[in-house]
């Protein structure tokens, strides 16, 4: 009833022996079934009144939500650890679609730098990408600047987008 099994209540029956004595131990019962009994009547009293208060409305009322055995921790824990988490990783799967795309240009325009360098035709830049990023990309590939969509002519000459003489 209490969540006491046998071992538990004699154990408790020897230490009330021990504490109140064979004299006063009958008293003491009669006592505690009393109070259960008064207990048990206050609460039924206060289930009645609160049925003559809600009137109809009292058969609507989903008891078993109310029940406190049914907040067991670990039941709580599993259930908030199997909700998905669409809210937290959403953030993160937009960063990984603009990462994929970036890699997906630099990639683009790297491929296109190796086959100029081949001697395949020259390959117009995607619009989206900037002329810098362009000849950074045929840098890395083994590109001169002037021939990967740099200009020219610059003013000292050598290929370079600073002027080395203004400095």
């Amino acid at each position: 009833m209490f969540g006491i099994n046998g071992w538990e209540a004699l154990i408790l029956l020897v230490l009330g022996v021990v504490i109140l004595g064979p004299e006063r131990l009958p008293e003491y019962a009669v006592k505690l079934a009393e109070g259960v009994r008064k207990l048990r009547v206050m609460a039924e009293g206060a289930k009645v009144s609160l049925k003559d208060q809600l009137g109809p409305e009292y058969q609507d009322i989903n008891w078993r939500q109310y029940d406190p055995r049914q907040y067991d921790p670990r039941r709580i824990v599993r259930q908030a650890l199997a909700e998905p988490l669409d809210y937290v990783a959403a953030p993160f799967r937009e960063i990984a679609d603009e990462a994929r795309s970036v890699r997906d240009e630099v990639m683009g325009v790297g491929t296109a730098a190796r086959s100029f360098a081949e001697g395949g035709p020259a390959p117009a830049a995607p619009a989206s990408v900037a002329p810098a990023s362009v000849a950074y990309a045929a840098a890395a590939a083994g590109v001169p600047a002037a021939l990967a969509g740099a200009p020219a002519a610059y003013p000292s000459g050598v290929g370079s987008y600073w002027d080395t003489e203004a400095t």
